[in-house]
């Protein structure tokens, strides 16, 4: 009863079918881009497509098929959808910025450390760098959650 009635809720399929495309496409964009193949970057953050940003704007556009865009839903969701990008582009990009340069002087500090003292270097757990987003990857994040909007809404639920 509860699994169908979250099944029937269209914007919260659209967005979630939008968060899972996105992950899944950033196995291929980082193979194409980094010409590595990594599995586990279907569980990270960042990269392309930006997959908040999927989220987020599937959602809005799903609430606006539905309810309409000048319904109070619409107007809060796009809030939601655009503070949420605004992040994933402004403060966690520059937060993944910040754990690059962190991870470069913890390896030179053990490096002048080791030198110094002729020891064994300490093995550290570097930050996670790929926590933000670029401005594009958001942007084609957000085009897809669009398009996947669109699409779930005619296939789906017409």
């Amino acid at each position: 009863m509860i699994l169908q009635i979250l099944l029937s809720n269209f914007p919260l399929m659209s967005a979630l079918v939008a968060m899972v495309f996105a992950q899944f496409l950033k196995l291929f964009t980082h193979l194409l881009f980094e010409k590595e193949w990594e599995p586990m970057i279907i569980f990270s953050n960042g990269g392309m497509p930006s997959s908040h940003s999927a989220f987020v704007s599937s959602l809005s556009t799903a609430i606006g098929l539905k309810h309409g865009i000048q319904s109070t839903e619409f107007s809060i969701a796009i809030v939601f959808s655009l503070i949420t990008m605004w992040d994933a582009a402004g403060i966690r990009y520059q937060a993944s910025k910040h754990a690059q340069l962190l991870n470069v002087l913890v390896q030179d500090v053990q490096t002048l450390i080791m030198d110094l003292k002729q020891k064994k270097k300490q093995e550290h757990k570097p930050l996670k760098e790929l926590i933000g987003h670029k401005p594009l990857e958001v942007f084609v994040g957000a085009i897809l959650g669009i398009v996947i909007g669109f699409y779930m809404e005619y296939w789906f639920y017409r």
